[in-house]
């Protein structure tokens, strides 16, 4: 059989799938109509008067007889005061929670809090207690970060300075740059990286000052 040949029995049997599909779900509709309108102790009557859909079509849909149409379904969920995916029965959203596996690098755990290759990225990373020489180096891109605990030591072309938990930085990676540990205790902190000209202008809450005086 050619490659042509299978290819349309694949097709055929995708629509015949989807069609089926369509079919379980459409005629699930009707019980569901029935179930909703007595929970709300609603009569035939009642809901016809509030949706100007006659008895014995509301009859027909909850039965079965009557293919459901936005154009019915949409006042009944007025009338009922639910969503519109309530009456069709619409599949559960999925599980958004990421689950990816922590990736351990030059000593540094790290957590991805993206999904999809390329563009921005974001980590939760660990920085473990060490004493370790700053190495900066350069790179295309774009970072910002931002500690959640403990304190990292971030050196950016002449500077040299240490994040507590609660601050931010967000630097051009052309610049000459390293960040690691204090020596004094671990850190954890965020870190988003996109390529060059992605920012991701996004600013941490300033510290309180402290009163004078």
């Amino acid at each position: 059989m050619s490659d042509t040949a299978r290819a349309g029995e694949s097709d055929e049997g995708g629509r015949g799938a989807a069609e089926a599909t369509t079919d379980e779900v459409l005629a699930e509709v009707g019980p569901r109509l029935r179930r909703i309108r007595k929970e709300r102790g609603a009569t035939l009557a009642g809901l016809s008067d509030a949706t100007g859909i006659s008895v014995s079509t509301l009859s027909r849909l909850e039965s079965g007889l009557r293919k459901p149409s936005l154009e019915l379904l949409l006042p009944i969920a007025r009338a009922h005061q639910v969503p519109l995916d309530e009456l069709v029965g619409a599949p559960p959203v999925g599980d958004p929670r990421v689950r990816a596996e922590p990736i351990v690098r030059h000593g540094r755990t790290h957590w991805p809090l993206t999904r999809q290759p390329g563009g921005l990225q974001a980590y939760k990373v660990l920085e473990p207690k060490r004493t370790a020489e700053p190495d900066p180096r350069t790179h295309e891109g774009y970072e910002w970060l931002y500690v959640l605990s403990g304190r990292l030591r971030v050196v950016l072309g002449e500077h040299d300075v240490v994040l507590e938990a609660g601050e931010a930085a967000e630097f051009d990676t052309r610049v000459p740059h390293w960040f690691g540990s204090t020596g004094e205790g671990p850190a954890e902190f965020l870190s988003l990286f996109g390529p060059q000209g992605e920012r991701m202008h996004v600013r941490a809450r300033p510290r309180a000052r402290s009163k004078e005086g």
